[in-house]
Order: C-alpha cells, then sequence, then structure tokens
C-alpha cells in the first residue's frame, strides 16, 4: 500500500478568546496570546523540519478567522508558502452570541451547540449540523483537488472534528455523544491510502499531536 494523499490539520495557538472564556468570532477575535505565538512557533519549527525532509508540504490553507490567520502567517513564514485562505474553513457563526462568554451561551441554551446540533444556539448563528455540512464539504473539495499531495490546514478544533465526521462518515447526532478534543496548536494527520485493487481507505496517523511543545511547568 503507498500514501496518495495526506491532509495535516493544525489547530490555531492559544488565543485571547480562549482565556476568557469567550466565543471569538470574526467579529470579536483578538488573536493570539503570546503564549500562543510561542506554541505555534514550536509547531513550525517541526513542520519546517518535516518539510525539508520528508514529503513536502503542497499548500497551506486557513481559516479568515484572526488567530487562525495569524497561527498561518507563522506556519507560512517557516514553510516558505502563501496562505490560501478559505471562507468555508472559518469557526462556526456566532450571530448574537459573537463575543459573549461560553458558560453564559451553554447555560441558555441547554448545553454546547452539539448537544442539539440542528438548533440555533444564538439567534443568527449557525446550527452546528450547518456549520459540519460547510467544512466537510469544503475538506472534501479540498483533498479532491490535491489528490497524491500532503497538504495543511489551519484551523479550529471543530476543523479537526469536522474532518473525523467527513473521513469516519459519522451519522449525524455521533456529535450528541462523542467528540474530539484538540488542544491548542496540536497536530492531527490523516493518510489515503489505496491498495493493488485501488481501494481507498483513510486512515488516522496521528490525532492531538503536541510533542513539539514545552512541558507545562508547575506555577
Amino acid at each position: 500500500m503507498s500514501v496518495s494523499t495526506e491532509l495535516i490539520i493544525a489547530r490555531h495557538g492559544e488565543a485571547h478568546c480562549n482565556l476568557a472564556g469567550l466565543a471569538g468570532g470574526d467579529k470579536t477575535c483578538t488573536g493570539l496570546t503570546v503564549r500562543g505565538h510561542q506554541q505555534v512557533a514550536s509547531l513550525a519549527s517541526r513542520l519546517r523540519e518535516e518539510h525539508g525532509t520528508g514529503t513536502p508540504i503542497s499548500a497551506l490553507y486557513a481559516s479568515p478567522r484572526r488567530r487562525v490567520r495569524e497561527t498561518a502567517e507563522i506556519l507560512s513564514g517557516a514553510l516558505n508558502l502563501p496562505v490560501r485562505p478559505e471562507p468555508a474553513l472559518s469557526g462556526p457563526r456566532h450571530g448574537q452570541a459573537d463575543g459573549l462568554r461560553w458558560e453564559d451561551i451553554k447555560t441558555a441554551f441547554g448545553g454546547p451547540p452539539q448537544s442539539h446540533p440542528d438548533r440555533p444556539y444564538a439567534p443568527g448563528s449557525e446550527t452546528w449540523n450547518e456549520h459540519l455540512a460547510r467544512v466537510t464539504a469544503c475538506l472534501a473539495g479540498l483533498t479532491q483537488r490535491h489528490a497524491g499531495q500532503k497538504i495543511l490546514i489551519a484551523g479550529h478544533g471543530e476543523t479537526v472534528e469536522a474532518a473525523f465526521t467527513l473521513l469516519l462518515t459519522l451519522p449525524p447526532g455521533t456529535c450528541t455523544r462523542a467528540g474530539f478534543a484538540a488542544d491548542h496548536a496540536s497536530l492531527t494527520r490523516w493518510h489515503m491510502r489505496r491498495n493493488r485493487l485501488a481501494q481507498a481507505v483513510w486512515i488516522l496517523t496521528a490525532f492531538n499531536d503536541t510533542r513539539h511543545l514545552p512541558e507545562p511547568t508547575d506555577a
């Protein structure tokens, strides 16, 4: 069996909205913290080494949200690859919840967006399933466009969840029972392999890989 396509998803580094517990949408995301920049610098160093010694990365795509744009810019400099903004990879549209505390959003909604995936969690927001449909369609298109290549996507934790939904063909409602939590600046890797009969299978080779990050120190 030989590798024909590789999909790498890098979650953005720690952002100010994450520290504050806020829904950081297009209007209110203020970018990465100092720690977030350091996390992504470590990630970029690791990917630069892989890029130079192994199969090179063909393309770098990114969600347009500020914390992801800043992440992608650091990766772009390390890999000498242009950032290709992809609006369909953006995190959930929060509507009137943009900038509010997640604790308050979940209390009013009766849980996280995944708990009622066909209901908007705030006026003007996407439902969880609407978000998944948008991102999975984008990921399917990108992997088809870059068949036989290695591509890197700078995205959100939700991007990682969408990839699981797409590549494992998870049925609707799975999100109410199970989820996939990715840490800041972590890597998730999928390889699409074809056997001698030309049958294609997506294989998860790494999930929430953070070994490039320094070990946390005790306060």
